[in-house]
């Protein structure tokens, strides 16, 4: 059946989707780096830190354009690679894992919008006052209706948005290479006094999962590879966006410690890059990155909002969540998917208003749940190189293909490992009574809920949402 004229209008150019993956990157993470890993590591364990992230996530680049070349007919990227590959179940976990993800993501942006603010008007606090709260509702179902209006439109704002948070981010690396102190990189090359392997490996491990945020967003073409108007589209954009955020990641971090030393880094107030560029040319400095953060989020926001809306339809439409969620608007917007995100979205607001640490817990929270639909997606990856699927006989990208998917996979277990079992245990609770809707999904085509494997992954992911719930209660662990 041929497109209608409004699908067809809907259809995304290539740089609309780089912009689409640049934007999902870029947030607010790249504002906080410079304090982040001051008080983390030096200049050598940053070095580190970056290899290891870059390699990692450009394998994993690599899996996401090879699986749009080798499975065009799974045009929902993130979600429909782990259903593929593992089953009805795991396909769910790794869409409503995603899901929830992008959802939180939009939570720490909403927040740290209104820490800035704050920094100017003390009524909005830290972003979780009661001021706060209200207005980033107000916010979040003003974007809510701006969607609603069609999924090409908020992308083209997005492209836009991400071009004007990219200028500052730009001009801020350019002063640093002007004002560069060679003398200060050298002191904070260690991030120790007494230097030692096991010293650099710790400061490493500390950095992990703030890279893996500063990362989600990279599959943001794979997701939204539908609305695509040529498929080789989607492995360009997703690489691109990528090699373009990791050049800015690299850049901005490294120079920080040119310009500070590595105590006065960690000192500095959210967003740290405008207490950098104050350093490097005075009060107006900090002024200009702080409204660029505030563009920054907005359209990091409004890419989450797409994001997170898209791959709650997509699995509707793939049968794995309910029917109703596959529901579209006459410009083709998800409109239950959209209503039901933004909802959670809300809740975990209030939410914010009991956290101790609000913004913090959503950063880390947003990579705990991403990282196992990561890890879902390199698994495919290496599973159909290692059994030839879609490969010629004696083709020899299957073995590169399964080299990457190999580094991919084991970069996604070490994250995994580095965040520490009491994200996982947070992650379960959220896991757990997320998976009501694959049982009204499967309700509703009168099939069995799970299969024997299905359950005991289900049963495990209970019993470590219950084991979560109980160490929040006794105060072993806390938000």
């Amino acid at each position: 059946m041929a497109p209608s004229s409004n699908e067809v209008d809907q259809k995304l150019s290539r740089s609309a989707l780089v912009a689409l993956v640049v934007g999902s990157m870029v947030g607010s993470g790249i504002f906080a780096l410079p304090a982040s890993f001051g008080r983390a590591t030096g200049v050598l364990g940053t070095l580190i830190a970056w290899i290891i992230a870059g390699t990692g996530m450009l394998m994993l680049a690599f899996v996401f354009q090879t699986l749009s070349r080798r499975r065009p007919d799974l045009d929902t990227g993130i979600y429909a690679y782990a259903k593929a590959g593992f089953g009805d179940y795991i396909g769910f976990a790794s869409a409503a894992g995603y899901w929830i993800g992008c959802c939180l993501a939009d939570v720490a942006c909403l927040i740290l919008i209104k820490a800035t603010i704050g920094q100017f008007f003390p009524v909005f606090g830290d972003g979780t006052t009661p001021v706060a709260i209200a207005s980033a509702s107000f916010l979040l179902w003003g974007v809510h209706f701006l969607v609603l209006r069609g999924i090409k439109g908020a992308a083209t704002l997005n492209t836009i948005a991400t071009y004007a948070k990219i200028i500052p981010i730009l001009l801020f690396i350019g002063v640093a290479f002007m004002v560069l102190d060679s003398g200060l990189i050298s002191q904070n090359f260690w991030g120790t006094e007494q230097p030692s392997a096991a010293a650099v490996f710790g400061q490493v491990r500390s950095t992990m999962l703030l890279t893996v945020f500063v990362f989600v967003g990279i599959e943001g073409a794979s997701v939204y590879s539908r609305y695509a108007r040529d498929r080789s589209d989607i492995g360009f954009a997703t690489v691109a966006g990528f090699l373009s955020v990791l050049c800015l990641l690299v850049l901005v971090t490294l120079l920080s410690y040119g310009v500070l030393t590595r105590q006065e880094l960690s000192g500095l107030s959210t967003p740290s890059m405008a207490g950098v560029m104050e350093a490097m040319v005075g009060r107006w400095g900090s002024i200009f990155i702080s409204v660029a953060l505030l563009i920054s989020i907005l359209g990091n926001y409004l890419s989450w909002s797409l994001l997170a809306a898209e791959v709650l339809h997509s699995a509707a439409v793939n049968r794995t969540m309910p029917s109703f969620l596959a529901r579209v608007n006459a410009h083709q917007v998800p409109t239950a998917a959209l209503w039901l995100t933004n909802c959670v979205i809300q809740a975990f607001l209030l939410v914010t208003w009991f956290a101790e640490y609000a913004f913090t817990l959503a950063l880390k929270m947003t990579s705990a749940m991403t990282l196992i639909p990561y890890f879902l997606v390199a698994a495919y990856g290496l599973k159909i190189a290692y059994r030839g699927d879609s490969y010629h006989a004696g083709e020899r990208a299957r073995t590169v293909d399964g080299i990457r998917s190999a580094i991919a996979t084991l970069y996604a277990i070490g994250m995994i490992y580095a965040g520490g079992p009491t994200f996982l245990l947070l992650s379960s609770i959220l896991y757990a009574p997320g998976t009501f809707l694959f049982f009204l999904a499967k309700r509703e085509r009168k099939e069995t809920v799970f299969k024997p494997f299905e359950a005991i992954i289900f049963t495990a992911i209970a019993l470590a949402a219950c084991a979560g719930v109980y160490a929040l209660a006794v105060g072993a662990i806390s938000i």
